[in-house]
């Protein structure tokens, strides 16, 4: 079986505006905080949206789980769609990634621990995250 989705982050210059147009298109709830890493997005301007609700607080229509997902960013952040893959280590991902012709271009952040996250650019340059502890 493949790895999961497990995250992903919208992240603009703007992260309230970002929140409340994703909230207002979507009626996704955040809960706001401070992301795994600054090099993600500013202290403070880090929104969560747990997607095992919706607006009404219901699972979705079929009864599966949504993916959970961020807005953040701040002063100086590119504008950037970032999905992220659970992996049972960050850096050997990363690794990996670069192994098979990809460019590490973040992590594991924080160093090491329980949770980190790494951002990869595959072959074609597309950004990809993985999260999860790494060694």
């Amino acid at each position: 079986m493949g790895l999961p989705v497990v995250h992903f982050e919208v992240i603009g210059a703007v992260p309230t505006r970002l929140r409340d147009y994703y909230g207002s298109l979507f009626q996704w709830r955040f809960t706001t905080g401070d992301a795994a890493s600054e090099k993600v997005s500013s202290p403070g301007d880090y929104h969560f949206m747990d997607g095992s609700t919706t607006g009404d607080g219901s699972t979705t229509g079929d009864g599966t789980r949504g993916i959970n997902g961020g807005i953040g960013g701040g002063a100086g952040f590119t504008p950037r769609v970032t999905f992220y893959v659970g992996v049972p280590d960050v850096e050997e991902a990363l690794r990996k990634a670069e192994a098979l012709g990809g460019r590490r271009l973040m992590g594991p952040e924080p160093g090491s621990g329980d949770f980190a996250v790494g951002h990869f650019a595959d072959p074609e340059g597309n950004v990809i995250g993985v999260a999860g502890p790494s060694a």
